[in-house]
């Protein structure tokens, strides 16, 4: 499977949480599954952090390197897309993974129903 992690599933895997559910684990874990974290994600981790919303490892880059995750850079396509998604969800980080996983056909692990309506492929996280 080619996964894109939604912010909540990256930071439950890599805490060892327990909310993160066992298909989604397998899925995460599976060594044929290609896992990827978009720069969108690394970003609102770090908006978070310093406004002291968040608890996140302060080395985000050495951590997803050493889970052998893929780093998903943000294009100027995947840009426009995610300005032009109809309004479902508001969330600006939230739209730029579903235009990601849309333009790179990715499938978005989640627990976020709010995604299903824009037609990407979701896993329940």
């Amino acid at each position: 499977m080619r996964l894109l992690l939604d912010t909540h599933v990256l930071l439950w895997w890599l805490a060892n949480d327990p909310s993160l559910n066992g298909a989604s684990k397998a899925a995460i874990a599976d060594p044929a599954s290609v896992v990827f974290v978009s720069a969108a994600t690394a970003w609102e981790i770090a908006i978070k952090q310093a406004l002291g919303k968040l608890e996140a490892p302060s080395d985000l880059e050495r951590q997803i390197e050493l889970n052998r995750f893929e780093p998903l850079s943000i294009s100027v396509a995947h840009a426009y897309s995610a300005g032009t998604l109809p309004r479902h969800h508001d969330d600006p980080f939230d739209r730029m993974l579903v235009a990601q996983a849309s333009a790179e056909g990715l499938t978005i692990v989640t627990r976020d129903p709010r995604l299903g309506p824009y037609g990407v492929s979701t896993l329940a996280a």
